[in-house]
């Protein structure tokens, strides 16, 4: 009999196993299917992660009791637990489409979690007694932040430009630059959503040039608006012209058309000052006479997702009456939070301080080097004896579609593990308890501090302590962490 077959032969049965106190415990707490099914599942990866190793690495192996008890314990948890959970996000990439995009602040949590555990007046006036406006909660706020007469909010900003379209232009021409035709994530594209909305697309210029006069002449009879599209997630640079949103409104109003403006990720502040670079902010838009003007809450906003509606009260008026209107509605916990949101920006200083987003893009050298070595001297102690380690400069990106051009000089931590696969340590961290998100580069992981929270520092040193034990396990799934 070889090795393999030694370790196979060894390994105990189904029965055996839910005999085990420890087993016994889990069968008490959770249906016995779900435990026996946890149970054959961490076995046949076990037997598969057994035949994929040398005779030299099998001799390392553990396949103690306590080793197969500590996993399947791990397996239930896991397939038991929520799906959805927090991860430790270590990429740089402060809106991160994948994890989550916009991190609400922490002064969220209350109003979200009082509106979310109780009855509420979300469609309701106290005043008289009668049936409310959903809209209402928000709309004096967005209007007094951006200058806009009206304002109402949707799930999304596709869904916002959607019914702006499908309300103000429907069988209608809208004439759009033929730069400004984005596609945004998931293969959505400006195009798509146009039609969709029941407007006629009209294109107009080159790629890189439009001129007003392309607007001018391609209007005719059918003519519904003129739109123009914030290219956020990309630049077109070189021999290139745009028009100016005030020029835009200017033909239209000599024409009598109405002028939409999707901004894309909305942007509150000018954050110039802190050497971003300029990105169009609502109140431009607003103030340069846009009749409409739409930008997404989950982005440069930093709040929950969402599609916010500004501009001219007539047209909002008539969009609230558009059927659209009920399927793209958003709830009341998403109403709570972002009001949330918004208050904070009442204050500049506040909101720069208290909204993650904000405070992640202007983060400064002197706190992001201060992170750096915290982690480092606690990585230095939990695992220098298996890694090598070092605080390195690197870029950082904003993400999200946002500021697609521009790089923030950030400091990381690298991580390198000599005689182990950098890619296994990488897998390893996304299994742990709470994951571990890092990036890759010259086979040594990147932990960009710059979108790690503080609390969080604390947690990456027991993950991989933790992934460094792991390294001769079969991985078995997200979450398989000590619980």
């Amino acid at each position: 009999m070889n090795i393999k077959q030694q370790v196979l032969s060894s390994i105990s049965s189904v029965d055996e196993l839910l005999k085990l106190d420890e087993i016994q415990k889990l069968l008490f707490a959770y249906p016995r299917s779900i435990v026996v099914e946890c149970i054959r599942a961490y076995l046949k990866d076990y037997r598969k992660h057994v035949l994929s190793l040398s005779d030299e690495e099998l001799m390392q192996l553990s396949s103690t009791e306590q080793f197969f008890v500590e996993g399947i314990t791990s397996k239930v948890h896991h397939t038991m637990g929520n799906k959805l959970i927090n991860v430790i996000n270590a990429t740089g990439v402060v809106l991160h489409t994948n994890l989550g995009r916009a991190v609400l602040s922490k002064k969220v949590k209350e109003s979200l979690w009082s509106i979310a555990c109780g009855y509420s007046n979300l469609e309701f006036e106290l005043e008289t007694g009668s049936r409310g406006s959903r809209y209402s909660h928000v709309e004096e706020l967005i209007c007094q932040l951006t200058g806009a007469e009206a304002a109402m909010v949707v799930n999304n900003n596709a869904a916002a430009v959607m019914l702006v379209l499908s309300t103000m232009a429907k069988d209608k021409e809208v004439i759009v630059s033929r730069g400004q035709l984005v596609e945004i994530g998931g293969s959505f594209r400006v195009p798509d959503v146009m039609s969709q909305s029941g407007a006629v697309l009209k294109e107009v210029g080159t790629t890189n040039k439009t001129h007003l006069w392309d607007y001018e002449n391609a209007v005719n009879e059918n003519t519904g608006a003129l739109m123009k599209v914030h290219t956020s997630n990309y630049r077109i640079l070189g021999f290139t012209k745009e028009l100016e949103s005030e020029e835009l409104v200017e033909l239209g109003n000599r024409l009598g058309l109405p002028v939409i403006e999707d901004l894309g990720s909305g942007v509150l502040l000018d954050l110039q000052k802190y050497g971003l670079p300029y990105e169009p902010t609502v109140q431009s838009a607003v103030k340069a006479g846009m009749d409409v003007v739409t930008f997404s809450g989950d982005k440069m906003l930093g709040g929950p997702q969402g599609g916010i509606i500004v501009g001219k009260k007539r047209y909002i008026s008539q969009m609230r009456k558009n059927p659209l209107t009920r399927a793209f509605r958003i709830d009341k916990l998403t109403l709570a939070a972002l009001e949330a949101t918004l208050k904070l920006y009442l204050d500049e200083d506040t909101a720069i301080k208290e909204i993650p987003v904000l405070h992640m893009l202007t983060i400064g050298k002197e706190e992001l080097n201060k992170k750096a070595k915290k982690l480092y001297n606690k990585l230095l102690n939990k695992i220098g004896d298996q890694c090598s380690l070092a605080v390195i400069d690197e870029l950082s990106e904003v993400g999200g579609g946002s500021m697609p051009m521009h790089k923030l000089p950030t400091k990381a931590v690298a991580v390198s593990a000599p005689g182990l696969s950098i890619d296994r340590l990488e897998e390893a961290l996304r299994s742990y308890r709470t994951p571990v998100i890092a990036r890759i580069s010259k086979d040594r992981l990147i932990l960009d501090l710059r979108t790690v929270f503080e609390e969080e520092i604390e947690l990456i040193p027991e993950a991989f302590q933790w992934a460094l034990h792991r390294q001769n396990m079969p991985m078995t799934g997200v979450g398989e962490g000590e619980h």
